[in-house]
């Protein structure tokens, strides 16, 4: 596999270790987006979330959950971002969450300036994918 999330895994490319759970690690991104911005990933190669064990998933979180007040002292906020799929904007097919200090002055915005083409939903539309997502 040329993954190179496992290579940092396996010890084969190094990277500056920020914590580690039994499941998964958490180091400082090679290419930051602001300072301190961080990346969690499980041991174990997964491509989606819904890929991972159930028990993988609460070990990443609780990781995550761990790492976000360390991260929220850098600037006062955090975001918490993971791009599920090539679709989504996923650079790296290895399930990842990038945690980025925030404040508002550094430009990046809220989340809904990254789309410029919204769509334009009828009351059916929502109705539609309301029932294709909805669980019990």
């Amino acid at each position: 596999m040329d993954c190179i999330f496992c290579k940092i895994i396996s010890g084969q490319i190094q990277a500056k270790l920020v914590s580690e759970s039994e499941q998964s690690i958490a180091f400082l991104d090679a290419f930051p987006l602001a300072r301190g911005h961080t990346l969690i990933i499980p041991k174990k190669h997964h491509a989606k979330i819904q890929d991972m064990s159930t028990d993988t998933n609460a070990d990443l979180f609780a990781l995550m959950h761990k790492l976000i007040p360390k991260i929220d002292a850098i600037s006062g906020s955090t975001l918490v971002a993971i791009h599920n799929g090539k679709g989504a904007g996923q650079e790296v097919s290895h399930v990842h969450i990038h945690l980025i200090p925030r404040n508002s002055n550094d430009s990046a915005g809220p989340v809904h300036t990254m789309f410029k083409n919204r769509p334009k939903l009828s009351d059916s539309d929502f109705e539609e994918i309301l029932s294709t997502i909805k669980t019990s």
